[in-house]
């Protein structure tokens, strides 16, 4: 098995690898600059975890799976989501990419993680004592989803038409919100042009110019950046100084 992963601040990057951990399957970041139309060939089956943003796939991840749809045909595939509550069919929405009968799916599963937003006050980040608590389960559900695997027992969360329908109504408005945010980034004079911002932002979102940190507008909201920022300088989606950063565990 060959597991394919888009993580913004760990949550994602922590299920896929415990998920390699029991499995032994192949990890490998969706950014790293390898061939993964050879890697998926040379695999039957291809897990994808990515993180949920109101019960849609992230645009790198969307992409990803559209650069490769040759690749992937006739595989076997599995789906993992992280998600800070519900998602609805965070899961299933993956599927929406793929041409009819392109693959078939063995096994969907949301996992509940952190929330990493830390600039929103109706979204507080986890104490010590509740993140080690989403651990604990994430570990307890993926011991139950590799058993089901090697028994061949499909279980496809988000695919029933009561979670879809919770996806949707989570979801529709969220290609607005996409668009909206997508230059909604700001960089305050507390930043020090370390270049941290443009090393690892996923989108390619920052660039020096003229002796300061400037943005492109292809923002995709990953909070990456914020929680990275040595300085603190960098707000995204709304214009609020964070005071604490989302550093995992």
């Amino acid at each position: 098995m060959l597991m394919l992963y888009f993580s913004a601040t760990g949550n994602s990057k922590y299920i896929a690898e415990i998920f390699c951990k029991y499995t032994s399957a192949k990890c490998h970041s969706i950014e790293e600059n390898i061939d993964f139309d050879k890697l998926i060939s040379a695999e039957k089956v291809i897990a994808f975890c990515y993180p949920i943003y109101a019960s849609r796939v992230p645009k790198i991840m969307r992409d990803f799976v559209i650069s490769h749809m040759a690749a992937l045909k006739n595989r076997r595939i599995i789906i993992f989501c992280t998600q800070m509550a519900f998602s609805g069919d965070g899961a299933r929405v993956l599927t929406d990419l793929f041409p009819p009968k392109h693959m078939k799916v063995i096994c969907a599963e949301h996992f509940l993680m952190p929330n990493n937003v830390n600039n929103v006050f109706i979204t507080p980040l986890a104490g010590k004592k509740l993140t080690h608590w989403y651990l604990r389960n994430s570990h307890k559900k993926m011991k139950t989803v590799c058993k089901n695997l090697s028994e061949k027992k499909i279980v496809r969360r988000g695919f029933n038409p009561i979670s879809q329908t919770l996806g949707l109504i989570q979801g529709t408005f969220f290609p607005a919100i996409e668009k909206w945010a997508a230059d909604k980034v700001w960089v305050d004079a507390d930043c020090n042009n370390c270049y941290q911002c443009i090393s690892t932002c996923p989108a390619g979102n920052f660039a020096y110019v003229n002796g300061k940190i400037v943005t492109k507008g292809k923002c995709m909201m990953c909070y990456r950046c914020i929680n990275k920022c040595p300085q603190k300088a960098i707000a995204v989606s709304f214009r609020k100084k964070v005071k604490v950063q989302y550093k995992g565990w």
